[in-house]
C-alpha cells in the first residue's frame, strides 16, 4: 500500500513537472512571436511597436522565474565547483547543509519585503499594456517560495547523506 501511494505521487509529481515544462516552453514562444513580430512591424512596415517590447520582458520575466522554480533541475545549474567536486560524499553533504541553511534564511528573511513589494506594486500599471505591476512580478513570490521548499529538500537530503544529484567535473575546460 504505502508503495503504491509513493508511486502514485510520484506520476503526479512527473505529470506536474511535465505541465510546467510545457508552461515554460509557451512562455518562450509567447516572447519569441513578440520579438518577430516587433522585427516585422519595425523593418518591414516602418511602425515600431511598443507594446511587443514590454510583452517580451513580461514573458521573459515569467518564463525565467517560473523556469528556476518549477523546471529547473540541481544537475542543471551553472555552479562554481571547483572545491565541491573534489571533495567527498561527506564534505559535500556539509557544503549542501551550509548553503542550504543560508539560502533557506536569506529567502525567508526577504519574503515578507518580497510580498509587501509586490502588493504594493498594485498601484502602478506598465506603460503599453496597462497591466497591474503585481500581477507581473507576483511570479517572483512564487519563485521565492519554490526557493525555500527546494532549498529544505536539498538541506533534509544531505542531513540524511545524500548530496545533490549533480554531475560531477563536468564543466569546461575554457
Amino acid at each position: 500500500m504505502k508503495s503504491e501511494t509513493w508511486s502514485q505521487a510520484i506520476r503526479i509529481a512527473r505529470w506536474l513537472r511535465r505541465w510546467a515544462e510545457r508552461v515554460a516552453a509557451l512562455l518562450l514562444l509567447a516572447m519569441f512571436l513578440c520579438f518577430i513580430l516587433q522585427i516585422m512591424a519595425r523593418y518591414v512596415f516602418n511602425y515600431p511597436l511598443g507594446w511587443t517590447d514590454e510583452a517580451s520582458v513580461l514573458f521573459w520575466i515569467w518564463c525565467t522565474l517560473w523556469g528556476a522554480a518549477f523546471v529547473l533541475r540541481e544537475r542543471d545549474e551553472v555552479r562554481f565547483d571547483i572545491f565541491y567536486s573534489s571533495a567527498s560524499k561527506k564534505t559535500r553533504c556539509v557544503f549542501t547543509v551550509i548553503t542550504g541553511i543560508a539560502a533557506i534564511l536569506l529567502f525567508a528573511i526577504a519574503l515578507p519585503a518580497v510580498i509587501s513589494y509586490v502588493t504594493f506594486l498594485k498601484v502602478e500599471r506598465s506603460a503599453y499594456l496597462g497591466i497591474r505591476l503585481d500581477y507581473l512580478y507576483s511570479i517572483y513570490v512564487v519563485f521565492s517560495v519554490a526557493a525555500i521548499v527546494r532549498y529544505a529538500a536539498l538541506t533534509w537530503r544531505a542531513i540524511r547523506g545524500e548530496p545533490p544529484d549533480i554531475q560531477i567535473g563536468s564543466g569546461s575546460a575554457l
